[in-house]
């Protein structure tokens, strides 16, 4: 048999209205009768009606992150960090809490606005984007739409890992500094004496293929290193065969390169297995550095020279953010630092 919210009254000896209004948390209820009325609701094992109870308020206790995939590291340190900020504090009872849904969009532009428009649905009561965002005009004309028709709705909208959206009703954004972050990395390895760097760079059309590759010439440019066989620059995707096929043209282009420089740790090890094979030896004949600082960074042999991003506590942020736990920085958009972090995989280059 069902149990419904006029059973939980009648068990925790309360009227209707102030079981409503502890499982809704839009009232103040005296501390000794909410944990009356949730007591009883853990006896009847109770389910608030979530679509009517979301009907009846602005927004509901679901939550979106979308991520372009959760198998990614990168992702999956903000996804579940996000998740944990935002069910820290709960009870595990009915009232107050927010189910956290991660959304894998596999870096389509379509499924980011179809998981958006199914979670606008929903009334989500926030909604948090991970990651670089897409450099096409008709895709971020279509985000910013919805976004804001997701805000004026009273969905929290956060982006972490992304760049401010102009125009949009953002409550916070919290952007990596890609390009801060590249410029380091190259002039490590301009300053161990490297001139023929080779960089792996991720697909073209993402914010942070771009920020990350300008970081990485604005250092040649500064050390005076021209275009040409110096400058040598493949695209591919952010994952290990990319960084593998990308090392073995970029030997192609420059048999003489002394670094390979990677657009995240992933291809970094990718171009380390392509040396490998091609009987070359890290960092004695090519330096390697990535980029994150993902878990496995440290432990690759050699330990992989790298730019950590603080992931987890970007991720625990935003979580907040969304709950409304933390306010927004100043001006809704706070620039988290890049670290360099020098290894083993990286070393003056061999002489002669």
């Amino acid at each position: 048999m069902t149990v419904t919210l006029a059973d939980v009254a009648a068990r925790a000896r309360v009227s209707p209205a102030t079981v409503s209004r502890v499982l809704n948390g839009n009232y103040p209820v005296a501390a000794t009768t909410r944990e009356r009325v949730l007591r009883a609701v853990d006896e009847l094992d109770y389910v608030l009606n979530g679509p009517a109870s979301s009907l009846a308020a602005a927004t509901s206790d679901l939550v979106g992150i979308l991520v372009n995939d959760i198998a990614d590291p990168f992702f999956g340190i903000m996804a579940g960090a996000a998740q944990s900020a935002i069910g820290a504090g709960g009870s595990g009872r009915a009232g107050g809490e927010k189910l956290a849904v991660v959304c894998n969009t596999g870096g389509s532009p379509e499924r980011e606005l179809t998981y958006l428009t199914l979670l606008q649905r929903q009334r989500a009561a926030a909604v948090i984007l991970t990651g670089g965002a897409l450099e096409d005009p008709d895709h971020i004309a279509a985000m910013s739409a919805k976004l804001a028709r997701m805000a004026e709705a009273g969905t929290t909208v956060v982006l972490c890992g992304r760049p401010p959206m102009p125009g949009t009703s953002v409550t916070a954004t919290l952007a990596f500094d890609n390009r801060v972050g590249g410029k380091r990395l190259t002039e490590h390895l301009i300053a161990l004496g490297h001139r023929r760097i080779g960089y792996v760079a991720g697909p073209k059309e993402r914010t942070t293929t771009r920020h990350r590759l300008e970081g990485h010439r604005a250092a040649l440019t500064a050390a005076g290193i021209g275009e040409g066989q110096d400058r040598v620059t493949v695209h591919g995707g952010y994952d290990r065969r990319s960084g593998y096929d990308a090392a073995l043209e970029l030997l192609r282009r420059d048999p003489d390169l002394t670094a390979i420089v990677a657009a995240n740790d992933t291809v970094a090890l990718g171009a380390c297995a392509a040396l490998r094979d091609r009987g070359l030896i890290i960092p004695d004949d090519v330096s390697v550095a990535g980029f994150d600082d993902l878990p496995f960074a440290v432990d690759a042999v050699p330990a992989l020279t790298t730019v950590r991003l603080p992931l987890h506590e970007a991720g625990v942020r935003a979580g907040r953010l969304a709950m409304g736990k933390e306010a927004p920085p100043p001006g809704g958009i706070a620039t988290i630092g890049a670290e360099l972090m020098a290894r083993a995989s990286t070393a003056p280059p061999r002489k002669g």
